[in-house]
């Protein structure tokens, strides 16, 4: 088999790992939200899902379970699709950041609000390398998808930053701080279900 059949292949696997990953987070979130008594998303993070900070930590079952699962799963599904793509593109930049994304996802259902400054480092860790892994991704998309993966990671990282420059004061807080976090983690998961059709298709072309 030559080279080019090697990557479609990866490409392929790729492709269905991030779209894997992207629908299952959607809908663990959207469930474990359902099955959640009273849930604001203006006023509960995502993580809250999993469990709430502490020091008095409350953790609601099924949502806790869900959640943490399918955050578990798919931080593995990302960061085995970042060996597929350096597989088949060998884009060292592209793969670290997804690689890094998927330690971040994972590390979210490893470790759920009660570990507290724990929990906070593999989320930012996420927000950031997801963001950046948009971005980068670009570089081995065609147009028009390279500039929805500009923009989308775009929208996250600039989000993430103003909260970190303004906090309260970022444009972004208007929506609480539920809504603050989602306009950073869902264009991300927008983006790897986007990107991940996106391969699958390209690998047939």
């Amino acid at each position: 088999m030559d080279r080019s059949h090697f990557r479609m292949r990866y490409e392929n696997i790729a492709g269905s790992l991030l779209f894997t990953a992207g629908v299952l987070a959607f809908m663990g979130i959207i469930t474990a939200e359902a099955l959640y008594p009273g849930y604001s998303t203006a006023r509960n993070a995502i993580s809250d899902l999993g469990a709430t900070l502490p020091p008095d930590s409350i953790i609601v079952e099924p949502s806790a379970t869900i959640f943490n699962t399918t955050m578990v799963v798919s931080g593995l599904l990302i960061i085995a699709a970042a060996y597929c793509i350096h597989s088949a593109f060998r884009r060292r930049g592209l793969t670290v950041f997804l690689s890094l994304f998927g330690t971040g996802v994972l590390g979210v259902g490893i470790f759920d609000g009660t570990y507290g400054d724990i929990h906070a480092i593999f989320a930012l860790l996420a927000f950031l390398a997801g963001g950046l892994s948009a971005v980068a991704s670009s570089g081995i998309q065609r147009a028009p998808l390279s500039y929805f993966s500009v923009a989308l990671g775009g929208i996250s990282l600039l989000d993430l930053v103003l909260y970190y420059i303004m906090l309260d004061a970022s444009p972004f807080a208007v929506l609480g701080m539920g809504g603050l976090e989602r306009w950073i983690a869902y264009p991300i998961l927008l983006w790897v279900t986007g990107f991940g059709g996106y391969m699958m298709g390209h690998s047939q072309s």
